[in-house]
């Protein structure tokens, strides 16, 4: 049942840092695939970068890919394996790549940028809907609410003028 893409829908610990006007993360998606009692958490942040300030000209994902075991029941312990960053088919290529890690770490919750030294625990799951806690280190009692990719319609960025 946990297995698929999930959309972000809150999370108790999103920065306060404010929006960027040359900057939008539109979706934040986790995908869970597993084979018994492990498997793969990849979480995927899909931004824009407007690198003259006002025209979004660079786009792309952001991956955070972890591989998991199971154990105490349904607590996932996480691992990160890798970041990677991946400019869209026809973006330009940014020229702060550096610049743009930092404002993805800003914006993204911190337990899915950085998943290391810590578990979650499926508190509520259903076909659409999943609350997990995390556990553990710096993260004990952060929540994320997630809805299954499909369940809703769930579009954040205003459409174009």
């Amino acid at each position: 049942a946990m297995t698929g893409k999930w959309q972000l829908l809150f999370s108790t610990n999103l920065s306060a840092s404010g929006p960027k006007p040359n900057f939008r993360l539109r979706e934040l998606l986790q995908t869970v695939e597993s084979n018994g009692l492990q498997g793969q958490v990849t979480n995927v942040a899909t931004w824009d970068l407007a690198q003259d300030g006002t025209t979004f000209d660079a786009t792309g994902t952001f991956s955070v890919k972890c591989p998991y075991t199971i154990n105490q029941g349904a607590r996932m312990i996480l691992e990160l394996q890798d970041h990677v960053l991946e400019p869209s088919n026809g973006s330009v290529i940014p020229s702060d790549v550096p610049a743009l890690v930092g404002m993805l770490h800003r914006n993204m919750p911190k337990e899915l940028f950085d998943p290391n030294d810590h578990a979650m625990d499926t508190t509520y799951l259903d076909g659409d809907l999943r609350i997990v806690r995390m556990t553990g280190g710096k993260f004990e009692g952060v929540r994320d609410i997630f809805v299954r990719r499909g369940s809703f319609l769930i579009d954040p960025t205003p459409p174009s003028q």
